[in-house]
Parts: structure tokens; sequence; C-alpha cells
């Protein structure tokens, strides 16, 4: 009997969060601070603590899953010279999903050019903004971890099905936190609209992925 048949939902393998810690810390150094200080002090609070919030969203999502799966929660990365911090590496039979977790404030549009627009409302006004795309982010992530996985591997036939079938087991995934968030992708490409998703549609993206017939389960 192999590891996934044991589990019988997510185990948490490492669960502690960098992002915590700084927030501790900030909010110690607040209380001493004044001013102009206190004031970046604030914003960045406001930042760390909503990213928090968007990744125990994700959390509560996975928790309640009940799908066997392993969770590696924010991990730091570092190959050659080039680092990479992921939210969330989520391990199951079939696939490796790295998750990118963005708590996003106002509604966001995707267009056919694969740019994020912000739009946010105040009153009777309304403000567009760009926003950096989080799939590209997501994506270098993706590729520092295929440099690492790659790298283990001295046989050049398995290192050349590795990377032959590295897409197809390794997900590059967004998810937007923010329960609010309308998302307008209607004209985004298809490869873009597979790669963002809300956080109530996650539990249902992963079952919907390892069912596909041509998903095939890895070496334990």
């Amino acid at each position: 009997m192999g590891l996934f048949d044991k589990i019988k939902g997510p185990v948490f393998l490492k669960d502690d969060s960098e992002a915590e810690r700084q927030l501790a810390e900030l909010q110690e150094l607040r209380k001493a601070a004044t001013g102009e200080l206190a004031e970046k002090l604030d914003q960045e609070i406001r930042q760390v603590d909503a990213g928090l919030y968007g990744e125990k969203a994700v959390r509560y999502e996975l928790e309640n899953s009940h799908i066997p799966m392993i969770v590696l929660h924010d991990l730091f990365l570092e190959h050659e010279g080039l680092t990479a911090q992921i939210d969330y590496l989520i391990i199951t039979r079939k696939h490796q999903f790295l998750l990118e977790c963005k708590n996003l404030y106002g509604n966001i549009t995707i267009n056919s050019a694969g740019d994020f627009i912000r739009t946010v409302s105040f009153g009777r006004h309304t403000k567009k903004e760009g926003i950096y795309s989080p799939i590209t982010q997501n994506r270098r992530h993706l590729e520092l971890v295929k440099q690492i996985r790659g790298a283990e591997r001295s046989n050049f036939l398995s290192k050349a099905l590795f990377e032959k079938h590295f897409y197809d087991n390794y997900r590059s995934v967004v998810v937007l936190a923010n329960s609010k968030t309308v998302l307008d992708a209607r004209y985004a490409k298809k490869e873009v609209k597979d790669q963002v998703i809300r956080v109530d549609q996650l539990a249902e993206y992963i079952r919907k992925a390892d069912a596909d017939p041509k998903a095939v389960a890895t070496s334990e």
C-alpha cells in the first residue's frame, strides 16, 4: 500500500510561515514608531496581513477538501543564484501544484493579451490600473523548480523524460483569495484562464486535474 492509499485527506508537512514572523516583528516595531515611520509600518503591516489572509483562505479550502495530498506552505527555494518564494506546493498522486495566493481588492479583468487590470470603485467613481501579472511571477517559480528537479537527474534518458512531461505533471495556479473579487477572463486565452481560479474553486480544480484520463500517477 502506497502513501496516497494510507492518507484520507491533506497532510501538512510544512505549515509555518515567514509572513507570520514578519508580521509579529512589524507589530513590535510599530509600538515605538511615530510620524512617517509609523505610517510606513502601518502600510507594510496591512500588506503582510492581507497576504496572510489569502494564505489562510487557501488553507481552509485545502483542509476541507478531503483530497489525499501533501501540502508544503511558504517554501523558499534557491538554485544557482535564483530564488523563489512559493506560497503552497501541493503534491497529489498525479500532479504537483504550485500555488500563488493573491488577496486582491477590486475586480480583476484579464484581457486577450494576458494583462491583469484592476477596477476599484470609490462612490460614483472608478479607477482602473494594471497590476503585475501573478501568472508571470508564478511561472518563474515553476521554471526554478524545473531546474532544481532536472539537476537531480544524471541519467540522460531520465532527464529527457522528466523535461518532456514536466508541464503535464507540474501546474502553476494563481488563486484569488478575496471572495469579493469578481474575475472577468472572458477574453483571456485558454492557457491563461486555466491558471487563474477563485479560492472556492481550488478543491474542484485539483479533483478535475487528477481525474483527467491523460493524467498518470507518478512514483511515490
